[in-house]
């Protein structure tokens, strides 16, 4: 127990938070090696995906100690971490899936935000309890309103209770299965984030990122030549072809 485990397996990366006797918390040094598995994928990994160890819980965040004796200067470089270790997993150039099989709390529940989708099994609890230790929620927590609604989100931040996950309605998970069918939904949506070209996906997922960064004449700016752009890529055409002749095959 102690390190994540990275596996690939039939063209996916699989993290396992591997700290289940700490309900699967995070240790500073777990959040450079996921960033470093999340960065460090080559042209044959199409998809990854997030889950914890055992049955209790995805992760309850970050482990208590990380925060005692911090000060101003270990605090800033510790959020300085946490943030690159979500930027990696919200920019990664595959989708990302988070299997939620149990509890998902501060830094892990920002996790599951800046993930592509969300597979839970019911009765999942979730929360952002920061603010009950005296420090605010940061980072991509600032993506929760957009899953929630503002009013829900404020709730949420600013009382630091836990959820269950019907709470937060249909915007934050994508399916929701019991725990026995969370294996084979997963493997079902990877089957449909993987048929497209990852040459797309790479490029789709990078125009998530400027439509949440920027207004809307910048992003449709940007789409215009990201679109472009990719007609330099055989596979962009390859991929129109295929599906021409497979509408096609279907009339």
């Amino acid at each position: 127990m102690g390190a994540p485990i990275v596996t690939d397996e039939d063209h996916v990366r699989w993290i396992t938070i591997n700290r289940p006797e700490i309900a699967n918390a995070l240790r500073i040094e777990d959040l450079g090696l996921i960033a470093d598995a999340v960065r460090g994928i080559d042209d044959d990994v199409r998809a990854v995906v997030l889950t914890g160890a055992g049955d209790r819980a995805f992760s309850a965040g970050m482990h208590l100690d990380t925060f005692r004796s911090a000060t101003p200067v270990t605090a800033r470089r510790l959020i300085g971490r946490v943030g690159d270790f979500l930027r990696a997993v919200r920019r990664a150039p595959v989708p990302t899936v988070a299997v939620l099989n149990g509890v998902c709390l501060g830094a892990a529940f920002e996790l599951a935000l800046a993930c592509d989708i969300r597979i839970a099994q019911p009765g999942v609890r979730v929360g952002l309890p920061e603010v009950k230790l005296g420090i605010p929620s940061v980072a991509d927590a600032a993506l929760l309103p957009a899953f929630v609604g503002l009013s829900r989100a404020r709730e949420m931040i600013l009382t630091g209770d836990l959820y269950d996950l019907e709470a937060l309605g249909p915007g934050f998970a994508n399916r929701v299965v019991e725990p026995d069918g969370l294996r084979a939904e997963t493997a079902a949506m990877l089957a449909k984030l993987t048929l497209p070209t990852r040459q797309v996906i790479a490029a789709q997922k990078s125009l998530f990122e400027t439509w949440l960064d920027t207004g809307i004449s910048t992003s449709v700016s940007t789409s215009v030549d990201v679109f472009g752009d990719l007609f330099a890529d055989p596979a962009t055409v390859e991929a129109v072809e295929s599906y021409a002749a497979a509408t096609r095959r279907a009339r």
